[in-house]
């Protein structure tokens, strides 16, 4: 703070003394109008960067305001206090806690010159002279727990010759010009003068020279060791300096070493019957969140906190952890589930419970964020069941931190940004246009980086506003688009039915041009699935302005970009796009982000939680994410979509199974939510399960496909017998399964996944040789076969006339080379919900493909989804 030439001089040394040993230094100055509040903001910016180790505050504070000194040191945090000035530091040294604190740096040097003499401390008898904070008082303590017998003297001490002559070890810290006399001291001590004092000199060119506390000329011939001034202690104390910032360093390192994890689990209650989920996510008490952020090794500027048990997680972690190795990689999906669900999230969450609070190994889930549509609707929430949850479940289901929202009011613009193009292209001028896109502001027009985008996009290579022919105005302001191949439809989180058909433009002020539009529900947007697949905030942008929103009249694609909204998108969604942290019943980490649906989008959470969660675990560790419905759509989805663009490889692949769903696919009654199950289902029937198995053989077979090892989870109800279970477990198996074990994580939390997690343990040690089922090169009609045939048992492809149309437009506009998401029932492997089992021989029908071409693949819709 301030300007003064003595303060300069002492930070200059500490600069070069840090270059010459590789220690990255800075000087922060401000200037003597700073005041108190302005330093401490500096400090608590300081205090909360992980890149800085350590820092100083140089005194005096050369302000023109009052600062409160002691108030100042003390807002130095402990851990980067390395010139131990602040009152804990100071505290833990009196108390002789030496090696949890830092020594201010003069009586550290000071120390270090003493014991390089070679005398020993312990027994001496020591005298400090001065009391000071920074190195009379502190000395005093190194002294003492240095097992020295001290005596403190200062300037009321009337005997002060009498006790220098007693003294072996000699500490001068007074600030007086010579006023230890050289017949004071004991023949052979040690002395060590820490004063720096001006007296006058005639001889030299300032008219002055520097003494030290002690008569150094007499002293020298009685002390067995003396150190001069200047050169004596400086130096030392700037060298401890340096030695506290890479101690400093050290303990950092220590403390947050990647993959490092020092976690406290919650224990769990367990209850018979098993009460229901809001009652036991309400019965339990979450770790405050920056705890746990804090436990999985995220520094403190790393996370927002959205009160106590949500925070989101800022992308900087990963440009932190770039170099570390990633963790395990395990994907949990399902066989052809029934509509009930067959509890691949509980088991998700069990599966984590169990590995972390029971085998206590890193393990991070990574789960989809629900939709209010059937969170409010007979399927419920999103966030597993029974001991098996992740809570608060109310916080988790509903708004969160509101990235739906996000996403509502992004993807409303781009709908709204549509319609007002067309009404305005409709009603004005070429050139009423242009005045409007492009504004003259003080008599200067000028384009925006997204229009010069557009205008290079027509091939024209123009920037001045001033320079564009008629013909290249017209091309820039129309974008021509055809009513009829809008494929942009508004959203909200709510299944609305009154919404699903509606005209809009009825208002007088729109003219009379109406049209039929549609409400959809908010996680089938696109930018969901664009928010899913992104690795980062600026690919997200880029995603953002390659989303096609309908055609031109010329069949162009009209891009997002072309509308001149992409910023806008991505100022909305800048915060969507962090994970959310949050936390399972047993007290294990998870990100919740992004919840695209299963069929017309690739019903995976997001690529980035993963790729964080991935570098956290470190490399014995386990990221566990779940895939929407059954194998056959988000596993398939997984692999071919989510990995493709992710680069990330999976080791092991964990398949739910149920007795009940294996009882629907081996001819049971029909199931239908929210009706009383039949009683095929509630008694034992090993002939029904034998046969259902065909669906288990074909998902195992299915995962198997790509190359990584399957585990079977049986999640047993308390309807299943001993004999059914264990069928399950023969048959998965026999089919080629790496292991299939029985769970109760419902009722038992993480206990009843140890088996679960053990055997996803040895399944990771196993081969793994993923592939993907496809080239995208491919050309869109044999991408869906190999789909069709390979994973659902088909016999072929029929592509009905609007997709072959497809077919041929995307190849034209050059998307054929996108990944393919089969939007179909989840109900069978084939297209018809009725045809359980593993259907074979049946031909698909391809009723239309439309494109998601942001988030990056195509989407075929089969039969009548």
């Amino acid at each position: 703070v301030g300007n003064r030439d003595d303060s300069n001089l002492y930070i200059n040394m500490k600069l070069k003394a840090a270059a010459e040993i590789g220690i990255t230094a800075n000087h922060i100055k401000l200037p003597n109008t700073a005041t108190e509040a302005d330093v401490l903001k500096c400090i608590a910016s300081l205090n909360a960067d992980p890149a800085v180790h350590g820092f100083i505050v140089q005194l005096p504070l050369d302000s023109n305001n009052p600062i409160n000194t002691e108030k100042i040191t003390n807002a130095v945090a402990p851990e980067k206090d390395v010139d131990g000035l602040s009152s804990i530091n100071a505290g833990k040294l009196s108390r002789g806690d030496l090696g949890d604190c830092f020594i201010p740096c003069t009586p550290k040097g000071c120390m270090e010159l003493i014991r390089q003499t070679g005398v020993q401390v312990a027994g001496k008898r020591a005298v400090v002279i001065g009391r000071s904070k920074i190195v009379g008082a502190p000395m005093h303590d190194l002294l003492l727990w240095n097992n020295a017998t001290v005596t403190t003297c200062h300037s009321k001490t009337s005997t002060l010759a009498e006790e220098v002559g007693k003294a072996d070890i000699l500490v001068v810290a007074a600030g007086r010009a010579e006023m230890v006399k050289g017949e004071w001291i004991k023949p052979g001590a040690i002395v060590i003068d820490c004063g720096i004092n001006h007296v006058p000199d005639s001889t030299k060119a300032s008219g002055k020279r520097v003494v030290g506390d002690v008569a150094y000329s007499s002293a020298k011939e009685k002390a067995s060791f003396i150190t001069p001034v200047p050169g004596g202690v400086g130096p030392m104390t700037v060298a401890m300096l340096m030695q506290s910032t890479v101690e400093s360093a050290q303990r950092f390192l220590e403390k947050f070493q990647p993959g490092k994890w020092t976690i406290q689990y919650n224990q769990l209650t367990l209850k018979m019957p098993v009460p229901s989920d809001i009652e036991i996510s309400q019965s339990c008490m979450p770790k405050p969140i920056d705890q746990v952020a804090k436990e999985v090794g995220l520094f403190p500027d790393e996370v927002e906190l959205y009160g106590q048990t949500k925070a989101k997680v800022q992308l900087s972690v990963l440009k932190r952890l770039k170099d570390q190795p990633d963790g395990k990689y395990v994907v949990v999906t399902g066989i052809t589930p029934t509509p009930l669900g067959e509890g691949k999230s509980t088991t998700t969450v069990g599966l984590v419970q169990a590995l972390g609070a029971h085998l206590h190994q890193n393990v991070f889930a990574c789960v989809r964020q629900p939709s209010q549509g059937p969170t409010f609707g007979i399927k419920g929430g999103a966030a597993g069941g029974g001991y098996c949850q992740v809570v608060p479940m109310e916080e988790f289901n509903l708004h969160l931190t509101g990235d739906i929202h996000a996403i509502t009011a992004a993807n409303n613009l781009v709908a709204a940004a549509i319609d007002a193009r067309m009404f305005h292209e409709l009603t004005q001028s070429d050139q009423a246009l242009y005045n409007r896109l492009v504004p003259s502001i003080n008599g200067v027009r000028k384009f925006s980086d997204i229009q010069i985008r557009r205008l290079q996009k027509l091939g024209i290579n123009k920037t001045d506003p001033m320079a564009l022919t008629k013909e290249e105005i017209n091309l820039f302001v129309r974008l021509d688009i055809d009513p009829g191949t809008i494929t942009w439809q508004r959203v909200l989180d709510t299944n609305d039915r009154f919404l699903r058909k509606i005209t809009i433009g009825q208002s007088v002020t729109e003219k009379g041009f109406s049209r039929m539009a549609q409400f959809d529900i908010t996680v089938s947007s696109e930018i969901m699935a664009v928010l899913a697949l992104a690795d980062g905030l600026d690919d997200m942008k880029k995603r953002f302005g390659r989303m096609v929103v309908a055609s031109s009249k010329k069949g162009q694609p009209v891009t997002a970009d072309d509308l001149g909204v992409t910023g806008a998108l991505a100022v909305l969604m800048k915060d969507a796009v962090k994970p959310n942290l949050m936390q399972t019943l047993e007290g294990t980490p998870v990100f919740v982000h992004a919840g695209p649906f299963a069929n017309i989008a690739h019903g995976n959470s997001s690529v980035l939680a993963d790729k964080i969660a991935l570098k956290l675990v470190g490399k014995d560790g386990f990221v566990v994410t779940e895939a929407g419905f059954g194998a056959d759509i988000g596993m398939e989805k997984f692999f071919n979509i989510k990995c493709r663009y992710s680069g990330l490889r999976p080791h092991v692949v964990v398949l739910v199974a149920t007795v009940r769903a294996l009882k629907m696919h081996g001819g049971g009654p029909t199931v239908t939510a929210g009706v009383p199950l039949p009683k095929e289902y509630t008694e034992e029937n090993l002939q029904l399960v034998a046969k259902g198995c065909s669906n288990l053989n074909k998902q195992i077979q299915n995962a198997r496909m790509f190359g990584v090892p399957v585990v079977v989870a049986v999640n047993a109800f308390k309807t299943d017998t001993k004999a059914e279970l264990a069928l399950v477990v023969q048959h998965a198996k026999e089919a080629g399964a790496f292991d299939a074990v029985e769970c109760t994580h419902w009722a038992e939390g993480g206990k009843g996944a140890l088996a679960l997690a053990r055997a996803v343990q040895r399944a990771s040690q196993a081969p793994s040789n993923f592939r993907f089922l496809y080239n995208v090169e491919l050309p869109i009609v044999d991408k869906i076969r190999l789909i069709a045939q390979q994973v659902y048992g088909a016999r072929d492809i029929e592509l009905l006339p609007e997709a072959e149309e497809k077919v041929a437009l995307y190849t034209k506009q050059g998307f054929g080379n996108l990944p393919i998401c089969m939007a179909k029932t989840h109900l069978s492997l084939s297209h018809d919900p009725e045809q359980k089992g593993a259907p074979s021989g049946f031909v698909l029908p391809i009723r239309d493909i439309r494109a998601s071409v942001g988030a990056g693949f195509l989407y075929p819709l089969v039969g009548t989804v």
